[in-house]
């Protein structure tokens, strides 16, 4: 599913120190068609160069093997086939899409990687004056369903039922690319960390100072207004957002993101952050909270170990998930 990255959601804080030789080595850099920022903690500029150059690498690969857009990718190779055959792939990318599937049971399929086959019916880069017809909306979901997708672990093989069906990872992909960059890092001993891939973002580690990272979640309506701080460690989060992109058709806003299920898009939440583990299931529930809305959204969350959210209505109303802290401006 097409998910819309705030541009800026999240500031970071870096405050650039030197304490017993460590310092904050970062570069920004153009990946997976989107801005990815990866700061790293080290006492040597060049170790901190060469292990940022591996984290571009990993990236750099993870896009090669999900991108929908290379014709010679697995995942191109997966819709191509669509109705037609099953496609041997690579473990890895198998694994990518059974935990893609798990998310659309657990969400009841607000989440959704066969988002990829939606017709587009609604545009949001010029004005539209009137509804797309019953037919065309419904007619434009009608090879999404990740039901549909049937998965052989053995032979490590996937079949997508419905010609015309495809798959796509852009509401999971950056999340899971920065997941791998930190975890190569780590392996080349890395310490302390932060990959910012447009807002989904994972950190571990401490700064110079030996304190945690602070992440400032942004006000959807003055983005140069922080309206709370979060302390992240080993933690990853992501924040998905509506307000750049939307259209107003009979004096209601509607977002940009479509629920998979219905073709209709979803309204009534500005903003939704989530805080677990992994960015990759930030990601993916992230776009899930949103479709879902804020009270079926948040019971999910309240249900899940180890993930607290922070939703923004379109009153601009804070609400949080259970377990959650945190520090008000």
């Amino acid at each position: 599913m097409n998910k819309l990255i705030i541009r800026i959601t999240i500031l970071l804080v870096f405050i650039i120190q030197n304490l017993k030789g460590q310092q904050i080595f970062t570069k920004n850099i153009m990946l997976m068609g989107s801005d990815f920022e990866i700061t790293i903690v080290d006492n040597d500029q060049a170790n901190a160069e060469n292990m940022i150059n591996i984290a571009i690498e990993e990236i750099s690969r993870i896009e090669k093997l999900i991108s929908s857009w290379d014709k010679n990718s697995q995942t191109s190779l997966i819709n191509l086939n669509a109705g037609v055959k099953p496609v041997k792939i690579d473990l890895e990318l198998f694994e990518l899409i059974s935990r893609s599937v798990k998310v659309s049971n657990l969400s009841q399929g607000a989440f959704d990687i066969s988002y990829a086959s939606m017709d587009k019916v609604w545009y949001f880069d010029r004005k539209m004056t009137e509804f797309p017809s019953i037919e065309k909306i419904k007619k434009s979901v009608s090879k999404i369903g990740y039901k549909n997708i049937v998965l052989n672990k053995e032979d490590t093989t996937v079949f997508l039922k419905l010609k015309g069906m495809k798959i796509g990872f852009g509401a999971i992909g950056k999340g899971y690319a920065a997941d791998r960059a930190k975890d190569i890092l780590i392996k080349n001993n890395v310490k302390s960390g932060i990959i910012n891939a447009s807002g989904d973002l994972t950190a571990w580690g401490l700064k110079p100072s030996g304190k945690d990272w602070m992440v400032a979640i942004v006000n959807p309506i003055n983005k140069d207004k922080v309206f709370s701080w979060l302390t992240i460690k080993n933690k990853s989060i992501v924040t998905s957002g509506n307000y750049e992109k939307f259209i107003n058709l009979d004096g209601k806003k509607y977002s940009h993101i479509i629920d998979p299920r219905t073709g209709y898009p979803t309204e009534g939440i500005l903003s939704v952050t989530i805080i677990t583990d992994k960015a990759e299931l930030a990601d993916a529930l992230a776009t899930s909270v949103f479709v879902l809305g804020v009270d079926i959204g948040l019971n999910m969350i309240n249900q899940l170990n180890g993930v607290d959210c922070i939703i923004i209505d379109d009153n601009n109303k804070i609400i949080k998930s259970r377990n959650i802290e945190i520090n008000d401006v």
